[in-house]
C-alpha cells in the first residue's frame, strides 16, 4: 500500500467515525497539522 492510499484510508476512517482532524490529533496526542499532512501525503520529517 503506498503512502497516498494510506492517507486516503486514514481520512476515510476518520470521517466514518465522524471525527475532525483536530479530534483525531487530540486522541493521538499530536497536532492536527500532522494529521493533515498524513492525509495529503506530505512528509512530516
Amino acid at each position: 500500500m503506498d503512502s497516498q492510499k494510506i492517507g486516503q484510508y486514514i481520512a476515510y476512517k476518520r470521517k466514518a467515525k465522524g471525527m475532525t482532524q483536530k479530534q483525531l490529533a487530540d486522541a493521538l496526542l499530536i497536532t492536527n497539522k500532522a494529521v493533515s499532512k498524513w492525509e495529503t501525503d506530505i512528509p512530516t520529517f
